[in-house]
């Protein structure tokens, strides 16, 4: 018997604690049908999430039609344009009117959604974002946030920023550590996160100018009574997967590195493990008798589980899947977007960065640190149209 598609009105009251996430059905390396399968899976596991789906309507008609899960719980937005992986940021933030993504991102600019959920481009779609739902006031630059696999409680860490912007002074650093300690209360449940400061060392006298000034500024802050986070100072790259340490925060151009380095290094190891147990006979036998322990260990460093960078520091909450997630781990964006709508994230957020900007305020300048001028910004063809600079490094498509 084939289900009818029966599409809802995210606008009209849902059920009781209902949530709804918009989706760029169109963004990913794999196609609609992996998106369309991943909400799918959510669905199945979650019925309090409701879906506006964007791309062409016939194709998501005819895929969303396949799954009985989602009956009645997806409104498709016709969006014929689609934002490539090649697109420069500057270019998509003049010509992206149409397209999935834009859509995806209006949805929840215009109170429709929640959140929005998105394999596309990177650098486009923080452009866009930046663009149509413009800054958090006090929040000169945003940061993006994904989660580690590390040796805590939890199993992850949350590392910032990796990629939304090469620069950031000591009140970028300062609004960093505010905003990933709230993800971490928001997204991983911890009471009271742990927030690091990467650098080349952990005594206080190493690093560049601003990074001094921003260990005395997160010190400050953390201080304060009701932060609710620890300060456990200079962190180095060993300690982004240690249980050290819950929040790591940094720049974008050394998160982004770091991330990278992280990926490259995973796979690595992965490939390494393959060739050895595929050496010999014994090898293999010796591969079978381990097989409990090697999925065991597949899974919990399997990186669709933790798939979903957030965009923090924004009017409204976008989750960044990666651009080649599979079904897994388009279900594993859309989990992570569900409970940050759920928490009232963006509004805890919006607290917090309140609460820096009062911090740092209070804390003063130190003496003998003056803050550097900023570089002169990109060219009008590059800029980004929501506020005068290109977003300068990707965190990968």
């Amino acid at each position: 018997m084939t289900t009818a598609l029966v599409q809802s009105d995210p606008t009209l009251p849902g059920p009781s604690g209902s949530v709804v996430i918009s989706v760029d059905a169109m963004g990913g390396d794999r196609g609609p049908a992996a998106v369309i399968a991943g909400i799918a899976k959510s669905a199945q596991k979650n019925p309090d999430i409701r879906f506006i789906v964007h791309g062409p309507e016939p194709e998501l008609r005819r895929l969303i039609a396949r799954r009985s899960k989602l009956a009645g719980r997806c409104d498709i937005r016709h969006a014929e344009g689609v934002v490539t992986m090649d697109d420069k940021p500057g270019q998509v933030v003049r010509s992206a009117q149409g397209t999935s993504m834009w859509s995806a991102v209006e949805s929840v600019r215009n109170g429709e959604a929640t959140v929005a959920v998105s394999c596309g481009n990177t650098g486009a779609l923080m452009a866009l974002s930046m663009l149509r739902l413009r800054k958090l006031p006090g929040v000169n630059r945003p940061a993006i946030a994904v989660l580690w696999p590390s040796r805590g409680p939890q199993g992850f860490n949350i590392i910032l920023d990796v990629g939304a912007d090469i620069r950031a002074d000591a009140t970028d650093l300062l609004q960093y550590a505010m905003m990933g300690a709230s993800y971490a209360r928001n997204g991983l449940g911890l009471t009271r996160p742990r927030v690091g400061l990467l650098n080349v060392g952990t005594e206080d006298h190493k690093g560049r100018p601003e990074l001094k000034e921003a260990h005395r500024l997160i010190a400050a802050a953390a201080a304060v009574e009701g932060a609710n986070m620890d300060y456990v100072g200079f962190v180095e790259g060993g300690d982004l997967m240690s249980a050290r340490v819950d929040v790591i925060v940094t720049d974008g151009f050394t998160g982004n590195v770091a991330l990278k380095t992280g990926e490259g290094t995973a796979k690595l190891v992965g490939d390494f493990l393959k060739d050895a147990f595929a050496n010999s006979i014994m090898s293999k036998f010796a591969a079978l008798l381990a097989m409990t322990s090697l999925k065991r260990l597949q899974k919990r460093i399997d990186p669709r589980r933790v798939n979903g960078g957030v965009f923090l520091g924004l009017n409204g909450t976008v989750v960044k899947s990666h651009g080649a997630a599979d079904a897994t781990g388009v279900s594993a964006a859309v989990k992570l977007a569900f409970q940050l709508a759920r928490s009232g994230f963006n509004d805890r957020l919006k607290m917090r960065v309140a609460q820096a900007a009062e911090a740092a305020e209070q804390a003063g300048p130190a003496e003998g640190w003056a803050e550097q001028p900023a570089e002169p910004a990109a060219g009008p063809a590059q800029q980004d149209a929501a506020s005068g600079r290109t977003p300068q490094a990707e965190a990968g498509h």
